[in-house]
C-alpha cells in the first residue's frame, strides 16, 4: 500500500476538504470527460451541465460552500492553483450570467438556481458525501452522466472506482516502492529489518516517485502551512457564514508576545501557543483561505501548529526536521485513511482531528528522537484519545466547534508525544487496534453525528 505524503498533504483551499476541494476536482474530471468528446456519443451537442448533491454535501453544502465549490469546478478551476481572492468574483459572474466557460470547451449553460440540486433524501449508496454531475444538449437529454465521492481530504472516486476498490482493486495507480506497509506492525517490522527510521522508510518509497524533487516539494508543502499560520495571526472581523464568530488567533497572539520574557508568565502558556498556531489556520480555512490538508481541511490545524510549537520551541529543532515531521505524519495517516477513515461524514470527527493529532505525535515524536515504537506509541495515544469524536459543525461551517477543536487536537498531540518519549515505546493497544476501533465506531455512529449539522452541538446552540 502506498499513500503519497502529497497525498495526505494536498494544498487547496478552505473551507472543507471533502465538501469543497472534492467537488472542485470532480468537475474538473467531468470537464476532463467532455473534452475527450470523441469518445461519448452526442457530445458535439454539447450545450448545458447540471449537478445534484447527496448525503452530507447537500444537508451541510450551504455551510461548506459545495454549491460554490461546484461552480468553480466547472469553470474549470482547481483548488491547488485558484487564487482564493478571486472566487467571489468569478461565482458572482457565473450566477449573473448563467453560463461557465472552461477552457477547451465552448460556453456551457449552467444556471445554479435551477442546475445545482441539493438532494436531501437518503444518500448514495457508495458513501456519504456523493454527487452527480451529467450534461445534456439543447433539449435537455442526458449525454454524459458520473457518479462522484469525495471520500475524505480532498480524495475523490467515481462510482465505478468505488466498486473496483471494494472489490480488491486499487482505484488509482500504484508504485512499486521498497516499503509497502499497510499496517502499523507491518511498519515496524520492516523498520526492526531494514535499521531504518519511519521517516527513512518513507522518504524511500517516496523518491521512487519523485526522486531528487522531493525535498523542495516537503518544503512548499511547510510554506503554504506556514504561511496560512502567519496570515491567520495577522487577519481580524467576523468569519463569513452567519454565526458571526470572531476571529480570535491575533488577539490572542498579540497577547502572548507581549507576555515574553516576563518572570510571570504560567507553564501552560506553551499550550496558548499551539492554540493559537492552530486557530490561526482553521479561522483561515473558515474563510476560505489557502490552507493544507492535514489530512482534511476541517483538521489542517493540528500538524501545522505541532510543526511550528517544534521550531519555536523545542530545543534542537530545526527547519529540515520538518520534512521528517510530515514524513512521519503522512505515513500515519496513510495508515489510518487505508484502514479506516479520514471522513467526518463516514466516522465522525474521530476520523479528521482524531487523525490528524495522531500524525502530529508521531512526527513530532520521530524528529524528537523517538524511536519507531515509541512513534507508534505516540500515534495509537493520540488517537485513542479521539475516539468517538463526533462531527457535529453548527450551521454546517466549518467553525464551531471545528476551530477550537484543532487547537485541542494539537494539545494532546504534543502531551502523546511526549508521554511516549517517557516509555520505551511498549504499550497496550496497538495502533492497528486503534485504528479498528476507530472504524467500527465510525460505523456504528448515528447518521446526525457525521456532518450532517443535524445532532450534537449544531443543534443545541443558544438561541441568539
Amino acid at each position: 500500500m502506498f499513500l503519497s505524503v502529497f497525498d495526505i498533504f494536498k494544498i487547496g483551499i478552505g473551507p472543507s476538504s471533502s465538501h469543497t476541494m472534492g467537488p472542485m476536482v470532480a468537475a474538473a474530471r467531468f470537464l476532463d470527460d467532455l473534452r475527450g468528446g470523441d469518445k461519448i456519443p452526442g457530445a458535439g451537442d454539447l450545450f448545458g451541465l447540471r449537478a445534484s448533491l447527496h448525503g452530507s454535501l447537500a444537508f451541510t453544502g450551504k455551510g461548506h460552500a459545495t454549491d460554490r465549490a461546484v461552480i468553480l469546478g466547472l469553470c474549470g478551476l482547481k483548488p491547488d492553483t485558484l487564487d482564493p481572492d478571486r472566487v467571489e468574483e468569478i461565482e458572482a459572474e457565473v450566477r449573473s450570467t448563467g453560463f461557465v466557460r472552461p477552457e477547451g470547451l465552448p460556453a456551457l449553460r449552467f444556471d445554479p438556481d435551477k442546475d445545482l440540486v441539493f438532494d436531501y433524501g437518503p444518500p448514495l449508496p457508495g458513501h456519504a458525501n456523493g454527487l452527480i454531475l451529467s450534461a445534456c444538449d439543447r433539449q435537455g437529454n442526458t449525454y454524459h452522466r458520473e457518479v462522484y465521492y469525495s471520500i475524505g481530504g480532498g480524495f475523490v472516486v467515481t462510482e465505478t472506482e468505488l466498486q473496483r476498490s471494494a472489490g480488491g482493486a486499487g482505484a488509482g495507480k500504484q508504485h512499486p516502492v521498497p516499503y509497502p506497509f499497510s499496517t502499523a506492525a507491518e511498519m515496524l517490522r520492516m523498520g526492526r529489518a531494514s535499521g531504518k527510521t519511519i521517516a527513512q522508510m518513507k522518504r524511500a518509497n517516496e523518491e521512487v516517485v519523485y526522486g531528487s524533487e522531493l525535498n523542495a516539494r516537503l518544503d512548499r508543502v511547510w510554506e503554504v502551512m506556514e504561511s496560512c499560520i502567519e496570515r491567520g495571526l495577522t487577519q481580524e472581523g467576523i468569519l463569513p457564514g452567519g454565526l458571526k464568530v470572531k476571529r480570535r488567533a491575533k488577539a490572542i497572539h498579540a497577547q502572548l508576545q507581549s507576555e515574553r520574557g516576563l518572570n510571570l508568565t504560567q507553564p501552560h502558556q506553551a499550550n496558548d501557543w499551539m492554540s493559537v498556531y492552530a486557530m490561526a489556520v482553521n479561522e483561515e480555512n473558515a474563510a476560505g483561505g489557502r490552507v493544507v490538508t492535514s489530512p482534511t481541511n476541517g483538521a489542517a490545524g493540528v500538524v501545522p501548529a505541532v510543526a511550528r510549537y517544534y521550531l519555536d520551541h523545542c530545543v534542537g529543532a530545526h527547519r529540515e526536521g520538518i520534512r521528517d515531521l510530515l514524513l512521519v505524519a503522512a505515513a500515519i495517516g496513510g495508515l489510518i485513511k487505508h484502514n479506516a477513515s479520514i471522513s467526518g461524514a463516514e466516522v465522525g470527527c474521530q476520523g479528521e482531528v482524531g487523525s490528524a493529532a495522531a500524525m502530529a505525535a508521531a512526527g513530532l515524536c520521530a524528529v524528537l528522537g523517538g524511536s519507531n515504537a515509541q512513534v507508534e506509541n505516540a500515534a495509537e495515544i493520540a488517537l485513542e484519545h479521539h475516539l468517538g469524536m463526533t462531527c457535529d459543525p453548527a450551521a454546517g461551517l466549518v467553525q464551531v466547534p471545528c476551530i477550537e477543536r484543532n487547537a485541542l487536537g494539537a494539545i494532546k498531540a504534543v502531551s502523546a508525544a511526549s508521554l511516549s518519549l517517557r516509555s520505551d515505546g511498549t504499550h497496550f493497544m496497538p495502533l492497528d487496534n486503534c485504528i479498528t476501533v476507530m472504524r467500527e465506531t465510525g460505523r456504528d455512529m448515528h447518521v446526525k453525528y457525521k456532518e450532517t449539522s443535524q445532532g450534537g452541538i449544531a443543534v443545541n446552540l443558544p438561541e441568539c
